[in-house]
C-alpha cells in the first residue's frame, strides 16, 4: 500500500506534461522533508533555511535534481561519481574512537570561508573527511552515516517532483498535521479504498482537511464524473487542491454547498431564495457605504502589500479563495473611481456561485450519490445520520475522526437507525523500515496513531421499522411460525411406530 500510487497517474496525458512549465505547482523534496509551491519568474523560495529563484527548473523533467548555487540560481546536478579508494578504507570496529571534539581539523571560520569562496557543499564534505583523523578509523557504516551528514548539513540539493496523493498527505502529515487533523496517508488510502472513488462515480465529500481528502478523490476520479463538496462557514477551503494543480476540466465535476443548508434540502423547504438573499444583501451594502468601502481598499492594499512576504509560504489557499480581489490589477480601477465595474464583476461572481449551487441542489435532491466521505472535525454523529439520506442503496459510506469515542457513538447510532450494513471501526497501523544491505530493520521511530475509520454499507430501509403497527403483527406472525415446526416433530415419531 505504501509503495502504490506515485507512479500511475490519473490525469489525462497532455503535450509536455512531463516537463515543469510556469505557473505549475510543484513539490520540493530533500532528503524526507518536502514543500508545494507554484512555479513563478523572479519569485524568492525559502525552503529549509535556504532561498532560491524557480526559473532554471522551467523546461526541465520532472524529478530532476538541482543544486543551489550562489545568488540563488538553480542548476542540474550531475550523476554521482564512484567514491573514491581513501573512502573505502574503513576500520574494523569504533571501540577505539573517542568523541573529544579534536579529530576535526577544519574549524567553524574555515568551513565559513570555504562557504565565502563559493565553494560547493560536495568539495566541502570532502574536505572535511580528508581533516577529521578518525574517519579512516570508523566502520564502513559509521564512515556512510558520517559522510550523508555532513551531505544533509552542507550540501544544497532538491529534487522537484509533481504533487500526487502520496506526496502531499506526508508533506502535510510532517509539516502541519492539525490542518488535516492528523491523517495519516495510509489512513487515507484507506478511506479512498473504502469508498469505492473512482471514475465516473457521483461523491458527497464533507471535510474540513483543507482540501487534501477533495484533491485526493479528484486525482482518483481524473475527471470523470462529479463531486458534491459539502462546506461549513463562508466557503470551501481548497489550500491542498490547489497544490494539485488541476486542469480547468476537472474543476467542471466539482460542486459545493453550503452545510448549513442541508436540513432545509432535506425537509423540502430549500429554495432560491435562500441562496440569493445574502449575496444581494451584501451587494446593496456596498452600494449604500461608497466611502467606508474605498476607505477600506486603501487599507487592504497596504496590508497586501506588505504581507506579499510572508504569504509566499502559503500560497494556494489565498489564491483558491480571493483571486480576484488580490489582484492588484483588479484592484486598480476600483481605485480609480470605477466602482460600478468592480460591483458588476462581484455581482457576476455571485451569480456563478448561485447557479453552481442550484446544480449541487439538484444533484443532492436525487437521492442517488454513489458514496458519502466524511473527515472534519466536526461530531460525525449528525452529519452522518443527516447525509446518508442522500446516498442510494448499496452504497459505501467511510467516516474519519482522529479520536475514537465519537465513532463508537456513531457506531451505536446507526445500528439504532437501520438502513446500513457491514459496519467496521478500523484504525490503520504503519511501521516504516529502513531497507539498506546488512542493516535493514523497522526505524526505532514510528507514528502513534493516524485516526479512526468507520465504514458500511448502505441498504434500502425495512418498512417494518417505520411502522410500529406492522412490527407488532411481524412478532406475532413469527411466534406462530415457530409453534408450527414443534408440532411436527411430535408427530413424526407416531408415523414410525
Amino acid at each position: 500500500m505504501e509503495g502504490s500510487g506515485e507512479p500511475l497517474d490519473p490525469q489525462p496525458p497532455h503535450p509536455g506534461d512531463h516537463r515543469i512549465r510556469d505557473g505549475d505547482f510543484v513539490v520540493l523534496k530533500r532528503e524526507d522533508v518536502f514543500k508545494a509551491v507554484q512555479v513563478q519568474r523572479r519569485k524568492k523560495v525559502t525552503f529549509e533555511k535556504q532561498w532560491f529563484y524557480l526559473d532554471n527548473i522551467i523546461g526541465h523533467s520532472y524529478g530532476t535534481t538541482f543544486e543551489v548555487t550562489n545568488g540563488g540560481s538553480l542548476q542540474p546536478k550531475k550523476k554521482k561519481e564512484e567514491p573514491t579508494s581513501e573512502t573505502k578504507e574503513a576500520g574494523t570496529d569504533n571501540r577505539n574512537i573517542i568523541d573529544d571534539g579534536k579529530s576535526q581539523k577544519l574549524t567553524q571560520d574555515d568551513i565559513k570561508a570555504l562557504k565565502d569562496k563559493g565553494i560547493k557543499g560536495e568539495e566541502i564534505v570532502q574536505q572535511l573527511i580528508e581533516n577529521s583523523t578518525t574517519f579512516r578509523d570508523k566502520t564502513e557504516f559509521a564512515q556512510d552515516k558520517y559522510i550523508k551528514k555532513k551531505k544533509k548539513k552542507y550540501e544544497a540539493i532538491i529534487t522537484v517532483v509533481k504533487p500526487s496523493t502520496r506526496i502531499l498527505s506526508i508533506m502535510y502529515y510532517a509539516r502541519e498535521p492539525g490542518k488535516i487533523n492528523h491523517m495519516r496517508y495510509d489512513t487515507l488510502a484507506q478511506m479512498l479504498t473504502l469508498g469505492n472513488v473512482r471514475a465516473g462515480n457521483k461523491m458527497i465529500v464533507m471535510e474540513t482537511c483543507a482540501g487534501l481528502v477533495l484533491g485526493a478523490m479528484m486525482e482518483r476520479m481524473g475527471g470523470f464524473g462529479s463531486i458534491i463538496q459539502l462546506y461549513p462557514g463562508g466557503g470551501p477551503v481548497r489550500a491542498a487542491t490547489a497544490c494539485f494543480g488541476f486542469p480547468k476540466s476537472f474543476l467542471s465535476g466539482l460542486y459545493e454547498f453550503p452545510l448549513n443548508k442541508v436540513d432545509s434540502l432535506l425537509n423540502g423547504t430549500f429554495s432560491v431564495e435562500m441562496l440569493a438573499s445574502e449575496p444581494k444583501d451584501s451587494a446593496s451594502v456596498e452600494e449604500s457605504n461608497g466611502t467606508l468601502e474605498e476607505k477600506q481598499t486603501s487599507e487592504q492594499d497596504n496590508e497586501d502589500s506588505v504581507a506579499e512576504g510572508p504569504e509566499s509560504h502559503h500560497p494556494p489557499e489565498q489564491e483558491t479563495m480571493e483571486i480576484v480581489s488580490q489582484d492588484p490589477e483588479y484592484k486598480e480601477p476600483k481605485e480609480r473611481g470605477n466602482k460600478k465595474d468592480y460591483i458588476q464583476e462581484k455581482q457576476r461572481r455571485q451569480e456563478e456561485q448561485r447557479k453552481r449551487h442550484l446544480e449541487a441542489a439538484a444533484l443532492l435532491s436525487e437521492r442517488n450519490a454513489d458514496g458519502l466521505i466524511v473527515a472534519s472535525r466536526f461530531h460525525p454523529t449528525p452529519l452522518l445520520l443527516s447525509l446518508l439520506d442522500f446516498v442510494a442503496p448499496s452504497r459505501p459510506f467511510v467516516v474519519y475522526c482522529q479520536y475514537k469515542e465519537p465513532l463508537l457513538e456513531c457506531y451505536t447510532k446507526l445500528r439504532e437507525r437501520g438502513g446500513v450494513i457491514n459496519l467496521r471501526l478500523s484504525e490503520t497501523w504503519l511501521r516504516n523500515y529502513q531497507v539498506l544491505p546488512d542493516r535493514s530493520h523497522p526505524k526505532l521511530l514510528m507514528s502513534g496513531g493516524g485516526g479512526y475509520l468507520l465504514s458500511g454499507f448502505t441498504v434500502a430501509m425495512d418498512n417494518l421499522k417505520a411502522d410500529p403497527s406492522l412490527k407488532s403483527n411481524a412478532s406475532t406472525l413469527e411466534s406462530n411460525k415457530t409453534e408450527e415446526p414443534a408440532a411436527k416433530k411430535r408427530k413424526c415419531p407416531e408415523s414410525d411406530s
